[in-house]
């Protein structure tokens, strides 16, 4: 059996006072890749803002990474971020300084104090997004597709269980989003859990994995056909 990274049951995800989703029930185990589906307002972010304890989850049960969302308290919502890797569809990188000083910015936040540990650790990770040449390159120095490996790279700093990559190829176009699909399923084949928000079906087409749509409120699991 395997170990279940994400589970849900019964939950109500509010934005605000607003109810988004409903009755949201699911589970996610280690080492699957899994889209989330549907069109623009129907609660994708939101739904990825409560998994990362921006939002926080009111109604019903849920778990991720061994941390129970229902009574996370706010001093515990940056260990919890430890063990999720986030990656946004407008990269989020910081304008005033190189890739690597980047990096650095993440590891020194999140505890690190060994130098030697700090950069072999920031090679290996650009080293697996096809980075490794470009840390001492600004933001503004790399292509959108460039711009998104290095976010990659930056949600696998701390080893993270579980990847929430939130429209990562929302901002690129269909050859590089392409690219950057292969670098997301090259993680996932080394073992790493992926939640994809997405609303580019040609690359789900392209590599087929459980779907789940948001619509109507609710969250449910989409049969792929075979075409």
């Amino acid at each position: 059996m395997s170990e279940t990274i994400l589970e849900l049951k019964d939950v109500a995800i509010f934005q605000k006072e607003n109810l988004v989703l409903n009755e949201v029930s699911l589970d996610v185990k280690k080492g699957d890749f899994v889209y989330l589906i549907g069109k623009t307002g129907s609660g994708k972010s939101s739904f990825m803002k409560t998994l990362y304890a921006d939002l926080p989850l009111r109604q019903g049960e849920g778990s991720i990474a061994g941390f129970d969302l229902k009574s996370l308290k706010e001093k515990h919502i940056p260990h919890l971020r430890r063990k999720l890797g986030v990656v946004f569809q407008d990269f989020k990188l910081l304008p005033d300084r190189n890739i690597n000083n980047n990096m650095l910015f993440v590891l020194k936040a999140t505890g690190w104090k060994d130098n030697s540990k700090m950069k072999a650790k920031i090679e290996e990770v650009l080293d697996k997004v096809g980075m490794k040449t470009k840390g001492f390159k600004f933001p503004h120095e790399l292509s959108g597709g460039e711009q998104q490996r290095v976010a990659i790279a930056r949600a696998l700093l701390n080893d993270p269980e579980l990847i929430l990559a939130d429209e990562p190829t929302g901002n690129l176009d269909p050859q590089t989003s392409v690219e950057v699909m292969k670098v997301l399923q090259d993680i996932n084949k080394s073992g790493r859990t992926i939640l994809m928000a997405t609303h580019d079906y040609a690359l789900i087409l392209k590599y087929p994995s459980k779907t789940l749509k948001c619509d109507g409120g609710k969250i449910f699991e989409v049969v792929q056909r075979t075409v």
